[in-house]
């Protein structure tokens, strides 16, 4: 297999209806752009039958590697060790649960290619509960008010990264969820793009 030029990153914890879905939505939106790609699934301790599910998907499919916690680790480990062992010079993370719209990738490479480092996605109009909504609306608007960093979304999935920002990460507890404001306080240039954020239709 080539060495990939791009590296898709998707922690999972019991998503097992929406894995195969996800597979082929990502498959669908790559396959024209002659990139050679891999992807890594992370599963962070699921109970339910995502790592069984991963496991059939990876058959004779040498683009797919699965990385497998023992117990939930937590997002900031599974992206971590995504990018520790991803080969790729554009590296994407997207969640499982096919709230991301795969679909979008050429608008985040699009932006990579004008000369950003880092593209994270704005879920503008966001399908989740309210309780999940508001509270991370004012994260956001705090962030942008002590930190400078004109993010609307620091905390969505749905990101694009060249390989040197990922290099430069030390992710741990909840630190994800900082991603951009740490890359443009290491003069990283950081941008968005609006994302199709759709409702979820299976687990929880």
């Amino acid at each position: 297999m080539k060495k990939p030029i791009l590296s898709f990153i998707i922690p999972a914890k019991d998503e097992q209806e929406n894995i195969i879905p996800l597979y082929e939505e990502l498959i669908a939106s790559v396959k024209n752009l002659n990139y050679p790609f891999e992807i890594i699934f992370v599963d962070d301790g699921s109970t339910d039958k995502t790592l069984e599910k991963l496991k059939g998907l990876k058959t004779g499919k040498r683009q797919i590697k699965i990385i497998s916690f023992r117990g939930n680790f937590g997002k900031s480990m599974a992206l971590q060790t995504g990018f520790d062992q991803c080969k790729g010079d554009i590296i994407f993370t997207l969640d499982a649960d096919l709230q991301d719209n795969p679909g979008e990738i050429p608008k985040f490479l699009e932006k990579i290619e004008s000369g950003f480092d880092l593209v994270s996605g704005w879920k503008k109009k966001r399908y989740d509960p309210w309780d999940k909504v508001l509270p991370s609306k004012i994260i956001n608007f705090l962030a942008r008010i002590l930190t400078g960093v004109k993010i609307h979304d620091t905390n969505c999935g749905f990101k694009a990264y060249r390989r040197e920002v990922v290099r430069s990460l030390n992710l741990y507890g909840d630190l994800y969820r900082f991603i951009p404001i740490f890359a443009a306080k290491q003069n990283f240039k950081v941008g968005e793009v609006v994302v199709d954020h759709r409702p979820r239709r299976f687990g929880k």
